[in-house]
This record gives structure tokens, C-alpha cells and sequence, in this order.
């Protein structure tokens, strides 16, 4: 990696970091804000949280061919701009109106920005890095999102609704100084003529469907964010509470478990799965999956205590995080690889709006069968889910190449000085590492 592409990816991090401290102030206050704070109830609060979602599902398909045609930082610019004046709008908003508005237009800027900055950190990181690339943006954001959550919980008072203002504005500050710090990156990498984006979006659709592989890979990611982040605030909560009978008090320590490990363990959790097959770790993690669902229904069903279903559940959300860290390095690098120089932007944002389709769809289905009391069906199902995760990545590496698969094959030919090595050893080494 150059001088410039380490400079580039600093700045990078540095502000996507500031921006995940800011949104952690208002991150897990803005239901009760909304609901209590402003009077407008439960269900004006549910609406404005999915409208994130809905917003998030109407940009992104837009998103990525913009990218590729204008590159990323417009976009981020666009969105860190569109997501500083929702956030301000929403502290300030009084009426179900504006908080709806104001929900939209931050989601829209939001949904923007995560493929517009993994587009740049492809283009400043060389492939022998980018794992650690995506790895370092997933510890920086549950970081920042930690602290802030922390801070914000010292700062408000429900009774104070001016603290709540005071919430959203510094998360509209943070993301401001990601838009300036964006504005003061100079990408190395300059699209080629060559790499012209293919003409026509059903061309660029045709690419894409036409590649199996990614096909695989966006089944996965909708299936992971379903059956992990998309249950965190609706189903599995409410089996803890409900069924394993733990204390509101206890979920806020299990979530805090989740953050804990991420944050703890994801540099060492990548020097594991950075020289393994990127598709036997994402088989791993539905396993480690498999084995939460199961600890969290054994917390509700099988005897033994209070401080036993306690200590299941924080496990199930302590495995939870470790599943997220080996995912981060993984995933996120694999999508780049798999798209063509000229449609990184829409394979980044193609697999954005997976993501999001999921986190919309888990909560709502999530949430209807806690409501029906249906949780044997839950947990089962979830279950499955996991287990689908393994096989789905198991065929998934079978539609990679060598090199997409397990990319210390391609790190293990080249020097530090930069030179190839034509050592049969070397490539024997990293596969004897699988």
C-alpha cells in the first residue's frame, strides 16, 4: 500500500469513526424520544424508525451507479450533508409530520454514505490489506457508537427535552466533520477509461444477476442480517424479557456483552480468519449462530435459575458478537472482490440494500410471532436460519476462485519490496493455514 492510499485510509477511518460517535449519542434514545419526550406516542416512533428503512430501500438503488459514474465523495458529501440536516431537524421536530420527514431525509443520507465509504476503502487499500481495511471500520464504528451511547446516557434527561435537542445536534456536528474530513481525502485511485460503467442500468442488472457468486453472497447477507442484527431489538429481546425472564437490566448488560466482544476481540479474531478460506469463516459464523439460538432457547426452557438464563442469554449475544468480528474482515472485502472495476459503487450499494431489506423485514417478522407468543417457531426457525448460513457459504466458496476465496494465495506470492515470488511453498503454507 502506497503513502498516499495510508494517508487516504486514515482520514477515512478518522471520519467515519467521529460520525459513529455522533449517531451513538441519539442511537438508542430516539424511541423514547420520540414516543415519550415528544408525546407523539409508540406508534409514530415505530413509523419513524422503520421510515430509516424506507428511506434507505428507495435511495440505495439509485446510489451505486452514481458512484461509479461521479465517484464516492459526492456521495458521501451528499449523504453526511443529508444526514446532518435530519438529524437537527428531528431534535427540533414537535409534530408527527416534521419527525417523519426529518427521519427520511436522515435515513436517505445515511443509506448514502456506507456504500460511497466502502467504495473509497477499496480504492485505499490493496487487496493484501483490505480485510484489515474493513475489519478496523467495523471496530471504529461499535467503538464510537459505544462511547457515545455512553456519553449521551450522562447528557439526557427525559424530562429535559432540551438534552435531547442537544443529543441530535452534536450528532449532526459529527457528521458535518465527516463530511469536511471526506472533502480533505485525496483518493489514489483514478477510474480508467477502460472501466467504463457498462451502458444502461439493465446491462449493469444483467452483470450482476449473471454473477452467481455475488448472487450467493447477497442470499447470505440478506439471511445474516436477518437472523442476527435484524432480531436484536424486536424478537430476541422480547423472548429474554418474556420467556428466559431476565431484568430490562440484564438485557442492557447482555447488549453491552455484544459491543464487549467486538470490540475486544476483533483484531484477534481477524490474525485468525484473514489466512482461512473467506468462505468456511462465514460457514463458521453460522455455526457460532446455531449455538446462540440454542443457548438463548435453553435460558427459557430449560431449568436452572434465574442466574443461569441470565448468563445464557449475555452468552448468546457475547457468540452473537463474535460471529459479527469474524464477518467484518470477510465479507465487506469479498463483495469488492467479486465486482468489476466499474461496478464497484453498485455491488457496494446492491449489497446495502440487501442489508436493509433485512433489517426491515427481521424486526417485523420478529416482532409478530413474540406478539402471537409463537417463540418455539422462533427460535427453531432462527436456528435453521444459521444452519442455512454454513451451507449457503460452503456452495458459495465452490462459485470462488482460489484467490477470492482465500486472498493470503495471491499476498503469499508477493515480497515486501513489492516483487512476485514464484514459490510453490509459500502458496502450500497459506492453504496448509485453511
Amino acid at each position: 500500500m502506497t503513502t498516499a492510499m495510508g494517508a487516504a485510509l486514515r482520514r477515512i477511518q478518522t471520519g467515519n469513526a467521529l460520525s459513529a460517535f455522533g449517531n451513538g449519542f441519539t442511537v438508542p434514545y430516539t424511541f423514547l424520544y420520540v414516543s415519550q419526550v415528544r408525546g407523539l406516542g409508540s406508534t409514530t416512533a415505530g413509523i419513524a424508525l422503520a421510515g430509516f428503512a424506507v428511506a434507505a430501500l428507495l435511495v440505495l438503488p439509485f446510489t451505486g451507479r452514481f458512484i461509479d459514474q461521479r465517484g464516492p465523495l459526492p456521495v458521501a458529501i451528499a449523504g453526511a450533508l443529508a444526514a446532518s440536516a435530519g438529524s437537527m431537524a428531528l431534535g427540533l421536530a414537535s409534530t408527527t409530520q416534521l419527525v417523519l420527514v426529518s427521519a427520511l431525509v436522515m435515513g436517505a443520507g445515511i443509506a448514502v454514505i456506507q456504500p460511497a465509504l466502502a467504495t473509497m476503502i477499496v480504492w485505499s487499500s490493496a487487496p493484501t490489506n483490505r480485510s484489515r481495511a474493513f475489519a478496523t471500520q467495523f471496530f471504529l464504528n461499535n467503538l464510537g457508537l459505544g462511547i457515545g451511547g455512553l456519553v449521551g446516557g450522562l447528557l439526557v434527561d427525559e424530562h429535559v427535552p432540551a438534552s435531547f435537542t442537544l443529543l441530535f445536534a452534536i450528532e449532526s456536528v459529527m457528521f458535518l466533520v465527516l463530511a469536511g474530513v471526506v472533502f480533505s481525502v485525496r483518493l489514489p485511485h483514478v477510474p480508467r477509461v477502460g472501466d467504463a460503467v457498462p451502458k444502461g442500468a439493465r446491462g449493469s442488472l444483467r452483470t450482476m444477476v449473471g454473477d452467481r457468486a455475488m448472487v450467493l453472497l447477497c442470499v447470505l447477507g440478506f439471511v445474516m442480517f436477518f437472523a442476527c442484527y435484524g432480531q436484536f431489538e424486536s424478537g430476541l429481546s422480547a423472548f429474554a424479557l418474556e420467556v428466559s425472564g431476565i431484568s430490562p437490566a440484564m438485557l442492557g448488560v447482555a447488549l453491552a456483552a455484544n459491543t464487549a466482544v467486538i470490540v475486544l476481540a476483533q483484531f484477534l479474531v481477524l490474525r485468525l480468519v484473514e489466512r482461512r478460506r473467506r468462505s468456511r469463516v462465514i460457514a463458521a459464523v453460522g455455526l457460532v449462530w446455531a449455538v446462540a439460538w440454542l443457548l438463548a432457547a435453553a435460558s427459557g426452557w430449560v431449568a436452572g435459575g434465574p442466574a443461569m438464563a441470565t448468563a445464557a442469554i449475555i452468552s448468546t449475544y457475547a457468540l452473537f458478537g463474535l460471529g459479527e468480528a469474524m464477518l467484518s474482515p470477510t465479507v465487506a472485502p469479498l463483495v469488492a472482490d467479486l465486482a468489476p472495476a466499474s461496478m464497484l459503487g453498485q455491488y457496494n450499494a446492491t449489497f446495502a440494500l440487501v442489508k436493509q431489506l433485512a433489517l426491515a423485514l427481521g424486526p417485523a417478522v420478529g416482532g409478530l410471532l413474540a406478539g402471537v407468543g409463537a417463540y418455539g417457531v422462533y427460535i427453531s426457525g432462527l436456528v435453521v436460519c444459521s444452519l442455512g448460513i454454513s451451507a449457503v457459504a460452503l456452495r458459495l466458496g465452490r462459485r470462488l476462485t482460489p484467490v477470492q476465496d482465500l486472498p493470503a494465495l495471491a499476498a503469499s506470492r508477493v515480497v515486501a519490496g513489492g516483487g512476485p515470488v514464484d514459490s510453490a511453498a509459500s502458496v502450500r503454507t497459506a492453504e496448509a493455514r485453511v
